[in-house]
């Protein structure tokens, strides 16, 4: 395995070597192939998870293998890019910096989740919003991830300061460190107090409510309204020359969505260590991500008071499918003023309408989605203009 630092730079310029392997395009082809799944132990990848339960990939009449656990980021991203995965989940954030910094033909086919992350703290800490997060040391699992974007507007709106520092240095009471943390790891850093909190996707936040007593200071849904998290993502080459297989992938993960969407309790079960074993999670913490949603365990008066928007009638994670353009173009936007460990002035010359357009072909969910019966099988719509959505923030 490569350290982060050479991974990076190895794959700058060297995008072609890494996409195709060496082989001649021909080889690629994977309709009569086995469809390769890679994902992180994390609800975010429940729809990739749930088609392979449920058949759904056997079902549109491909073979596939049973998809494999990665730990970081990074090692997900170094193995989807050197072909070990056909088609993963990635954070939203991540395909950008892939395709417009590396020049890695990788595209977003689908939105994989809404909502699903949450910030989440020491009980003891006494935080109950952003303005509280001052001296604080906050993980984040990815410098390139809808976390750290959400997080740091949410810092800057209470007069604070992200900063990247050895967390031995001090900080000032206007300063709020950031740093990474593999998502699995967050929870044992909060128990042994080398962290003040941090913010992440499911099952992370729930796991701590129910192991050591943490508590949820907000969920994101609540801040972002049914904000895009991770997304479908695979190679530009497999959508040109085999446009059935990439058909066939997205027919599944959508038919999943709507399953999962529809059966929560059963979702749980499946992805839990008492069914399918695809999370290291109980049936207990699953049950939370997926049910556990109240005013009275979240809302006013209890501190801190993760509901702020009960009219919003959010879930604490959801599945839609579509990838609104307005969501897409919001988020670079959003990173050019986003504090990330390198350079990202790439993001400076980046117009948000164009990547948004350049980095998403939609063309196989919209025909997937239609296959189930509809957009609005997903939640209401606008049926004047079902394809678009305003982007709703309120920090």
């Amino acid at each position: 395995m490569f350290s982060r630092r050479k991974f990076l730079k190895g794959i700058t310029g060297a995008a072609g070597s890494l996409l195709y392997g060496g082989q001649s395009l021909p080889a690629l082809a994977r309709t009569k192939k086995t469809l390769r799944l890679g994902y992180l132990p994390i609800t975010d990848a429940t729809p990739l998870l749930i088609a392979h339960a449920r058949g759904y990939f056997t079902d549109e009449g491909l073979r596939v293998e049973r998809p494999i656990r990665i730990r970081s980021w990074s090692s997900l991203m170094e193995s989807f890019l050197t072909n070990k995965f056909d088609v993963t989940h990635m954070l939203l954030p991540i395909p950008i910096w892939m395709r417009f910094k590396k020049e890695v033909p990788v595209k977003v086919l689908a939105w994989d989740h809404t909502n699903g992350s949450a910030i989440t703290v020491r009980a003891d800490t006494g935080i109950n919003g952003f303005a509280d997060l001052g001296g604080k040391q906050i993980a984040v699992p990815y410098w390139y991830s809808m976390h750290n974007i959400i997080l740091q507007m949410g810092l800057k709106k209470a007069g604070l300061t992200p900063v990247i520092q050895p967390q031995s240095q001090p900080l000032t009471k206007r300063q709020t460190n950031l740093f990474i943390l593999p998502p699995p790891a967050m929870p044992t850093g909060l128990a042994g107090r080398k962290i003040d909190g941090y913010i992440v996707a499911e099952p992370f936040n729930a796991l701590a409510e129910l192991k050591i007593n943490a508590r949820i200071m907000r969920f994101t849904g609540d801040i972002w309204q049914n904000h895009p998290c991770c997304v479908v993502v695979m190679k530009e080459t497999f959508l040109k020359q085999d446009p059935i297989f990439t058909q066939k992938v997205i027919n599944a993960i959508v038919r999943a969505q709507l399953w999962a969407k529809q059966n929560p309790v059963q979702t749980a079960h499946i992805l839990s260590k008492q069914g399918g074993g695809y999370l290291p999670v109980s049936e207990q913490t699953l049950l939370r991500v997926f049910t556990k949603y109240d005013l009275a365990t979240y809302g006013s008066p209890v501190k801190p008071t993760a509901i702020r928007h009960p009219g919003w009638h959010s879930s604490r994670i959801d599945f839609h499918p579509y990838p609104y353009p307005s969501a897409s173009s919001f988020i670079v936007r959003a990173l050019a003023e986003t504090l990330v460990e390198g350079d990202h002035t790439f993001l400076n010359t980046l117009d948000p309408e164009f990547a948004a357009q350049d980095l998403v072909d939609d063309s196989f969910v919209k025909n997937a989605i239609n296959q189930v019966g509809g957009l609005g099988k997903f939640g209401e719509i606008n049926l004047d203009t079902p394809w678009e959505r305003e982007e709703i923030i309120d920090l």
